[in-house]
């Protein structure tokens, strides 16, 4: 008698064949970049061993790479610096020089006291006016019965005047007032 053993019960078989997961595209993606970090290090070694075949081993020294004297990589050299601006000595002709009128007393026939301000002009080269420079710009007021009144203004930043209101008496009120810049020193800021 022999028995036959019972079939095996399996499970169905799928209708559709099983899908593979999703690979996350993070691995295509550094798979990629590690291709393309290759394809320049593969293309600076194919330059480099280019401009070595050119036969000028005298003209260019040596620039030290990363791997070496024998590497394919160079390091970046140190630019050079731009050379500092040079600007000319200035002296009184590069300025102009008016008289701005704040206050004025007069007194009949014994004259007026008279407050001016000088207002400046610089006339010289264009850029000509060093930025960190500051320029003493000194200056002779004509017309006080005193006789002359020098005075000094400080120029800095290429546009700030520094300076002091002058008080003039004049002999009467129909004297003329009349400046002229005398000298420009250059003080390093």
């Amino acid at each position: 008698m022999s028995t036959t053993p019972p079939p095996h019960d399996f499970p169905p078989l799928p209708t559709e064949p099983p899908t593979q997961p999703k690979k996350s595209r993070t691995n295509l993606i550094v798979m990629g970049s590690a291709a393309a970090v290759i394809a320049a290090i593969v293309a600076v070694g194919i330059v480099v061993a280019r401009s070595g075949e050119s036969g000028d081993s005298e003209s260019a020294p040596a620039k030290p790479s990363l791997y070496g004297s024998g590497g394919t990589v160079d390091l970046p050299t140190e630019p050079e610096s731009a050379p500092e601006p040079s600007y000319a000595a200035l002296d009184a002709d590069d300025f102009t020089i008016e008289l701005r009128t704040t206050e004025r007393q007069c007194f009949g026939s014994a004259g007026c006291n008279v407050t001016v301000e000088p207002n400046l002009t610089y006339v010289g080269a264009f850029n000509g006016i060093d930025p960190d420079a500051v320029y003493e710009i000194t200056y002779e007021i004509r017309g006080d019965e005193s006789g002359t009144v020098i005075q000094t203004a400080e120029l800095s930043n290429e546009t700030s005047l520094n300076y002091r209101p002058s008080l003039i008496s004049t002999a009467s009120s129909g004297t003329e007032v009349s400046v002229v810049v005398t000298d420009v020193v250059m003080q390093r800021g």
